[in-house]
């Protein structure tokens, strides 16, 4: 880990927070407990525990893996079904396959995001690719809930298919982090991910030692997940860790420091910047869906029983 990365980061862009910025307080640190999903791989929750008024638009995300799976043993979903939001499957080791009803799909690895707007409603897919099964080997990533406004959750469903290499590439000031921005604007520069809820999701990797203090978009919540290694949030230097999530409050700056000691097994600290701007929308949810009333979940429910959000295909690639 990470996949997506360069030899001298100092040949990049360089983002440097304004020195008269307002830094973001923090205002929880929490621990993701862990689970299963699907089939049987094993997650991490990161949001459980926290207020959805601290998360919103974002629904849940977990951790998948990391794992080092035996032959044999790699796990994926079965067919399912979704309306009303976005799903967001980052990879960061390993290999998925995915696909859908609606006809989208592919396989992402080492680096690549799947992006996918479930809308109107549809049914998908996600397993590892056979040589994986047959071979095991190691497997980490992430998938992101990200809520759709009412306006937009009945749209046509959407699929993007975002390789590791169109990512935005980014450093600090002296150099000490590599940013690389997956979706939305991030102090100007573009992430591929095109959304139809405004946020920004950005996968940093700091340094031992390093600190990072980065610009933050001030009508945009502040969200960090570490993913792996340990360090401090916020200039008070709260401790976090592998699996904990750091809940920032208002400002327009965000402050990240990676302890001077790290694991061999992770050289740097790993963590998951997530902001977004809030919907303030009713919130109706329920397992795959998610929608503003409980009316129109119960006609989510009908709609998948009747076959309306879509069929599973005869074939399907594994």
């Amino acid at each position: 880990m990470p996949a997506v990365t360069v030899e001298n980061p100092l040949t990049l862009p360089r983002v440097v927070a304004d020195a008269d910025a307002v830094q973001r307080p923090v205002l929880a640190v929490t621990t993701a407990p862990s689970g299963f999903e699907g089939e049987g791989f094993p997650v991490r929750r990161a949001f459980a525990g926290i207020n959805y008024q601290h998360l919103d638009p974002f629904i849940m995300m977990d951790q998948m893996g990391e794992v080092e799976y035996a032959a044999g043993e790699p796990k994926g979903t079965p067919w399912h079904p979704h309306r009303g939001f976005e799903t967001v499957t980052y990879i960061i080791d390993g290999t998925f396959i995915h696909q859908d009803s609606n006809g989208g799909g592919g396989t992402i690895t080492n680096g690549d995001t799947q992006w996918m707007t479930a809308g109107s409603g549809l049914l998908h897919i996600e397993t590892p690719p056979e040589s994986l099964v047959m071979s095991g080997g190691l497997f980490h990533g992430l998938q992101l809930w990200v809520n759709l406004p009412a306006k937009d959750k009945m749209k046509d469903p959407r699929y993007q298919d975002i390789r590791g290499g169109q990512v935005k590439l980014l450093t600090t000031g002296d150099g000490g982090a590599l940013l690389r921005v997956i979706a939305g604007d991030f102090d100007g520069h573009e992430g591929p991910g095109i959304t139809h809820t405004p946020i920004t999701m950005i996968h940093a990797s700091v340094r031992p030692g390093a600190e990072v203090t980065l610009p933050w978009r001030e009508e945009y919540n502040g969200l960090a997940y570490v993913l792996a290694g340990r360090g401090t949030v916020g200039t008070d230097r709260r401790p976090v860790r592998t699996g904990q999530t750091a809940v920032f409050g208002a400002g327009s700056a965000l402050t990240l420091r990676a302890d001077e000691s790290q694991d061999a097994h992770t050289p740097d600290l790993e963590v998951v910047l997530l902001g977004g701007r809030p919907l303030r929308e009713p919130m109706a949810h329920y397992g795959p869906f998610v929608m503003n009333t409980r009316a129109e979940l119960q006609q989510a429910f009908e709609d998948f029983q009747a076959g309306r959000l879509g069929t599973v295909p005869a074939v399907h690639g594994m």
